[in-house]
């Protein structure tokens, strides 16, 4: 099937066209979910910070009793690891007299 070179640019030209459309339509959509996930995002930052008091309080804490000095407990003694004994030392094997060198 032979079709004249006419008839085929205009196609190509007709898909891109198509193509440039498809694309702008993509980019478009994507801005639009852009701004509208950081105008979501704002809002609820927004909301928090209504929400929350301007200076924030630390958490109380429950002062810990004060100890009295006398009441405190005497340490553990340490009680003295048992001696170990020493290992036996061996004897040194005795030293055999050197032959007499023959002439």
């Amino acid at each position: 099937m032979v079709t004249s070179k006419a008839k085929r640019s205009e196609a190509a030209k007709k898909a891109a066209r198509t193509r440039k459309r498809n694309m702008a339509k993509k980019a478009a959509d994507a801005s639009k979910m852009a701004l509208r996930r950081k105008r979501s995002r704002s809002a609820s930052r927004a909301a928090s910070s209504r929400k929350r008091p301007s200076r924030r309080a630390a958490p109380k804490r429950k002062a810990a009793p004060k100890r009295k000095a006398p009441a405190r407990r005497a340490a553990p003694k340490r009680r003295a690891a048992p001696k170990r004994k020493a290992a036996p030392r061996r004897k040194a094997a005795p030293r055999r007299k050197a032959a007499p060198r023959r002439r």
